[in-house]
C-alpha cells in the first residue's frame, strides 16, 4: 500500500516533493497508527462487501471498518456475522498475500465476539488487522483487550485493536477525569496492541439532543469540543506516552463525483484564495469539512473517521505535508541545532525555535513520510483535483 498509490508514476512525480512510502500489514505500529488516514466505515451487512472493500482499496483507501455495531439493527447482528466470514473468506481467495487489500477492521459490540469472529475465520483471518472496540472504558475496555491478546494468541498472528472513546462517562464533567484514567491505565497496560484511539463525537453530542450543522465543526460544539481537548491532554502527549489520536466522524456528504471544477487550483486556505472555489466548496458541503480536518491537525488528531467515500480524497489531500512544513521540521532537527536556539524560516515568514518545536518536527516528519511532501508551488486542490480526475 501507499497513499496516492491509485495515481500513475507520473503524476505522482509531478505533485510531490518527496513520494509517499509503501507500507503492509505488516509495518511497524508506529507507522501503520500514522498511515490510516481516512478511516472508511461499512456496515457489515453488505451482500457486496468484498467488492465494496477491492472497490475503495483501488480508490486509494487503506483502512476500513466493518461494523457489527451501531451502523446494523440489533436483529441483523447474527446474519452480519456470518456475511462477515463469507466476505473475508472471498478477499483471502481473490488476495491470498493480503496486498491488494486495505487495512481491515471489525468494529464489535461485545469481547466475546472477537474470539468467536477469529476462531470462524480461520485461514482467512490473516486479512484482518484488527478491532475496533466501542464506548471504551477501564472496565470495558480490559476485558476487549484480553479477549483480543486470547484470539491473537489462537492465530498466531498480530491483531491491533482501535478504541473508541464515546460514553457518556467521558462526557459528563464531574466523571471525566476519572474515566480518562482509568483509560489511561488500560491502553498503557496494552500498549503494543493499541494502533489508535477513535472519537465517537456522534455519541457526545446524542447525550445531549444535540447535533452540528454542516457549516460547523465538532470543536464549534463546545461541549465536545471540551472533551476532545481533555482527550488529547490526557492521552495525546508527545512525550513518548501518548496515542495517535484520530478525527471525528464528518456527517454530511453529496452523491456528486465530481466535486471541483478542472479549473480550479488554489488552495481555500490561502490568502487571497478565489471567490469561485470557496463558493464551489460550500455547494458540495465540503467547506465545514476541510474546516474541521484543518482544525483537527491543529488540536493534535490525525486522520479521520468516514461514513462516505467522497471525504477520504479531502482527509488524504490535507495530510499531505507542504513543502514549507517539511522545510521547517528538516530544519529544526537538524544536528547542529541539538542546542537549542532560535532561526528564520527558510520561507522567510516565521521563527523556528529549536527546542519547543522539536515535537511538532518529528510528528511532521513521520506524517511526511506516509502521506508524501508537495512540491512548493502544489497546494491542497492540486491534490485533491488530481485524486478525483484519476
Amino acid at each position: 500500500m501507499r497513499h496516492f498509490g491509485y495515481m500513475s508514476p507520473a503524476a505522482r512525480e509531478g505533485l510531490f516533493f518527496r513520494e509517499p512510502c509503501e507500507f503492509s500489514a505488516d509495518s511497524p505500529a508506529s507507522l501503520l497508527s500514522v498511515a490510516l488516514g481516512a478511516t472508511l466505515y461499512s456496515p457489515a451487512t453488505r451482500p457486496t462487501l468484498a467488492d465494496d472493500v477491492m472497490k475503495q482499496a483501488a480508490r486509494g483507501v487503506v483502512s476500513m471498518v466493518l461494523c457489527l455495531e451501531d451502523s446494523i439493527d440489533d436483529a441483523e447482528v447474527v446474519g452480519a456475522e456470518a456475511n462477515l466470514i463469507r466476505q473475508f473468506t472471498d478477499l483471502a481467495e481473490r488476495e491470498p498475500t493480503g496486498a491488494g487489500l486495505p487495512l481491515l477492521f471489525v468494529r464489535v459490540r461485545e469481547p466475546g465476539q472477537i474470539t468467536d469472529l477469529v476462531a470462524r475465520l480461520g485461514p482467512s483471518v490473516r486479512t484482518l488487522s484488527g478491532f475496533v472496540l466501542p464506548k471504551f472504558t477501564e472496565e470495558r475496555g480490559s476485558l476487549f483487550l484480553e479477549a483480543l491478546a486470547e484470539a491473537e494468541a489462537a492465530c498466531g498472528q498480530r491483531l491491533f485493536a482501535m478504541p473508541v472513546l464515546e460514553s457518556p462517562e467521558l462526557l459528563h464533567l464531574e466523571t471525566r477525569g476519572e474515566v480518562l484514567q482509568g483509560i489511561a491505565r488500560c491502553v498503557d497496560k496494552y500498549r503494543d496492541r493499541v494502533l489508535a484511539l477513535r472519537l465517537g463525537v456522534t455519541d457526545f453530542c446524542s447525550a445531549y439532543g444535540l447535533r452540528r450543522a454542516p457549516d460547523m465543526t465538532a470543536y464549534d460544539v463546545q461541549i465536545v469540543g471540551s472533551v476532545i481537548a481533555d482527550v488529547v491532554n490526557v492521552l495525546g502527549r508527545a512525550d513518548g506516552t501518548g496515542f495517535t489520536i484520530t478525527g471525528p466522524v464528518w456527517e454530511y456528504f453529496r452523491r456528486q463525483e465530481r466535486m471541483f471544477k478542472p479549473q480550479l487550483r488554489r488552495s481555500p486556505f490561502l490568502e487571497g484564495s478565489a471567490e469561485e472555489l470557496r463558493t464551489a466548496l460550500i455547494e458540495h458541503d465540503l467547506d465545514g469539512l476541510l474546516r474541521e480536518i484543518e482544525l483537527d491537525r491543529a488540536n493534535g488528531l490525525l486522520g479521520k473517521t468516514c461514513i462516505h467515500p467522497s471525504h477520504v480524497a479531502p482527509v488524504h489531500a490535507l495530510s499531505v505535508v507542504s513543502h514549507e512544513e517539511f522545510t521547517d521540521a528538516q530544519d529544526i532537527l537538524r544536528p547542529e541545532r541539538g542546542g537549542g536556539g532560535v532561526l528564520r524560516s527558510a520561507y522567510t515568514n516565521k521563527m523556528n525555535e529549536v527546542k519547543p518545536h522539536r515535537a511538532w518536527a518529528d510528528s511532521t516528519l513521520r506524517r511526511a513520510e506516509v502521506f508524501g511532501v508537495a512540491r512548493d508551488d502544489v497546494g491542497f486542490v492540486d491534490l485533491l483535483a488530481a485524486g478525483l480526475a484519476t
